[in-house]
């Protein structure tokens, strides 16, 4: 049983203002794994005041950048140092497999190396030399942190999600309050404590699991000068609102619905493949995910045969068991959100080619689906086109190029997406003509120092590497 009855504010540990702790059960089985304080509203008053003290001190902010480098690197390293257990604690209470936890701690070292190196590399402040050389002028251009941000995260995937909004803020030096989410009390008390071992200034930071109605609080808080938000697109709109109405920064990285569009030269049985890791990783459970997969009609079948093979191979189970590939959802209310999208599909007139509403046979205490997959079915089905969030994959025919792409755009998303070819540079021109975020080639892995970020509902702004940075910071012009 693992406890966190006090609150990390402000870089130290604080009695809550609710003295109830919330039970944290495992998706596995459903028994209570954990407890952990919650924040309310009189937490985050707490909080945020620390965090305009520490904005307004300028202790952070104005130390030189390597200083905030140097930090940064230190909590790099400890979290690198505690992988085994980061990876432990977020199947633990996500019920995400252990190879998927495990394989992601590169991931979040790759993370914050490519943010360091363009901290290292930006441009803090730059005199610009005027164009009229006459001109007894000249501009010195800043880059200056915002202020107080509210980073608010989702359950999915609790670090890395955490990282990519608080160590370019940091970097950028801006004080922070965190926002997470009440299931990822066990992962993000760890965090906190690997933050606190990294010795920032009082008030910098602070790390609070919050319910919704504490969230809402939070960004709506006047002492807030930007909010970075991941999570659904439903809650992206309403935070823009509120951010819109009070003229707060903000970068909102939402849902997706992304089309993989194998090419008819594409090696089958490579793409299949990359099917287990693009469009089924973390449960499913991934806004990235590409569960639309576009077969062109002449391979059709042999598409649909090679995913049916594919998802019937994998190992539904205990995420704590190193053969299983698909864990549980992460709540009972989530599992029947995806068993009844499996329903609908059926419903919508969807051939089932595997899989189904029904619950794998053995796990019947936990949060488990059968993984499904669907062929026939036309983009305008629910199924095609709302974010299932659970590892249900659908096949979709189309007849030429044009038609691939124009079926992978009908989607209000555009966060990202895959293209299959043996021949790359023609899978790259597709790909440039996809309106979405991120696109991979023939399975390749995200890069980090590029930008990551959706177009039309998947979001405004972007994160990672130099632009990531960038989100923090104001400009500053003065003229000399």
């Amino acid at each position: 049983m693992i406890t966190y009855d006090r609150l990390f504010v402000a870089g130290s540990w604080v009695e809550p203002s609710d003295p109830e702790l919330l039970d944290i059960a495992s998706p596995h089985d459903r028994s209570v794994v954990g407890r952990a304080a919650q924040a309310r509203p009189a937490d985050v008053d707490r909080a945020l005041a620390a965090a305009r003290a520490s904005f307004d001190a300028g202790e952070w902010r104005w130390a030189p950048p390597a200083e905030r480098i140097a930090l940064l690197r230190r909590f790099n390293a400890l979290r690198e140092e505690n992988a085994e257990k980061i990876a432990h604690l977020i199947s633990l209470e996500n019920g995400s497999a252990g190879w998927f936890t495990r394989a992601g701690q590169p991931g979040l070292t790759r993370q914050a190396n490519a943010y360091l190196k363009a901290a290292e590399e930006f441009g803090w402040e730059e005199t610009l030399v005027p164009s009229d050389l006459a001109s007894p002028v000249r501009s010195v251009v800043r880059r200056e942190a915002v202020g107080v941000v509210a980073a608010v995260i989702p359950w999915n995937s609790p670090f890395s999600s955490a990282t990519s909004k608080i160590i370019p803020a940091l970097l950028a030096g801006n004080s922070v309050v965190l926002k997470v989410s009440p299931e990822n009390s066990l992962s993000m008390g760890f965090l906190a404590e690997l933050l606190e071992r990294v010795g920032l200034p009082e008030g910098v930071i602070s790390v609070l699991p919050a319910d919704r109605e504490t969230s809402e609080y939070l960004v709506s808080h006047r002492e807030v000068d930007k909010i970075a938000f991941t999570g659904s697109t439903r809650a992206g709109r309403r935070i823009a609102a509120i951010a819109g109405e009070q003229l707060k920064r903000v970068s909102l990285e939402l849902g997706g619905k992304s089309a993989m569009i194998v090419l008819p030269d594409a090696d089958i049985e490579k793409a299949v493949a990359g099917v287990r890791f693009a469009s089924l990783l973390n449960n499913g459970e991934s806004c990235i995910a590409q569960t639309r997969i576009l077969a062109p009609r002449s391979r059709y079948e042999e598409v649909v045969a090679g995913l049916k093979d594919l998802v019937e191979s994998l190992k539904v189970g205990d995420p704590g068991d190193p053969d299983t590939f698909v864990g549980p959802m992460i709540r009972p209310d989530q599992q029947e959100r995806v068993r009844g999208y499996i329903r609908l599909g059926i419903e919508e007139g969807a051939r089932l080619v595997t899989g189904g509403p029904q619950i794998p046979e053995g796990l019947e205490a936990g949060n488990y689906v059968t993984p499904t997959v669907f062929a026939d079915v036309d983009n305008s089905m629910r199924i095609a086109q709302e974010e299932v969030f659970g590892p249900v994959l659908v096949v979709i025919a189309y007849d030429d190029e044009d038609d691939a792409v124009r079926i992978a755009d009908d989607s209000e998303y555009g966060l990202s997406g895959g293209v299959w070819s043996r021949d790359e540079e023609h899978a790259l021109a597709v790909a440039r003509r996809i309106r979405t975020g991120t696109v991979t080639v023939n399975g390749a892995s995200v890069a980090f120092d590029g930008p990551f970020g959706g177009f039309k509902a998947s979001g405004i702004g972007r994160e990672y590497g130099t632009v990531g940075l960038g989100t923090y910071t104001e400009y500053k012009t003065i003229t000399v």
